[in-house]
């Protein structure tokens, strides 16, 4: 949890919210993984498809994290939907970036986890599995257009929340210029 909260915290959070829907939209039904047939979605994910593996370097995992494959950021916009989500451990979590600061793919972070751990011969395995569930879980193959709608919509969210927030402080920063230190100045001047 973030200790110092931003307007682009805000932001942030509001495209995974969009993206949470979008992928809502085109599963037809909710994907809240804490309760119903969509945590039972994660459950399967994890015990029967990946079989309480981490999908990235293999090892057992019992309690894994969830691994959005296309990242869930106004980047790369992964939807959240069940062929979207992977079992990972919290180190293979963290995907690494490269020189430009821009993440790895999740075929480069498998690569990169693969070669790590001395496991090159797993690769074309891993990544085939990762490729049936995505297949298997119906994950939206988006359109070009589609892609465009979706970053143009989340370029949008992000600039207007932000800029919101803003606007909010300016608000309050003009209410407290006119009606709350107008009082304190009021009271000072009664005493």
């Amino acid at each position: 949890m973030a200790i110092y909260n931003t307007s682009f915290d805000a932001a942030n959070t509001a495209i995974r919210a969009f993206l949470t829907r979008v992928g809502e939209y085109y599963l037809g039904r909710s994907f809240n993984t804490s309760n119903g047939k969509a945590k039972d979605d994660w459950t399967r994910i994890k015990t029967e498809v990946f079989k309480n593996r981490c999908a990235y370097c293999g090892e057992e995992c019992l309690n894994p994290q969830m691994e959005h494959v296309i990242m869930f950021n106004r980047t790369e916009f992964g939807l959240h939907h069940p062929g979207n989500i992977i079992p990972t451990c919290k180190s293979c979590n963290k995907r690494y970036k490269k020189p430009n600061n821009t993440y790895f793919t999740w075929e480069e972070q498998l690569e990169k986890i693969c070669q790590m751990k001395g496991q090159q011969e797993k690769i074309s395995e891993r990544k085939g599995k990762i490729l049936l569930h995505i297949k298997t879980e119906r994950y939206p193959n988006l359109s070009m257009e589609e892609q465009d709608a979706i970053r143009i919509i989340a370029e949008s969210l992000y600039k207007n929340v932000h800029m919101e927030s803003d606007k909010s402080l300016e608000l309050y920063q003009q209410i407290h210029k006119a009606f709350v230190k107008a009082n304190h100045m009021k009271k000072l001047g009664d005493l």
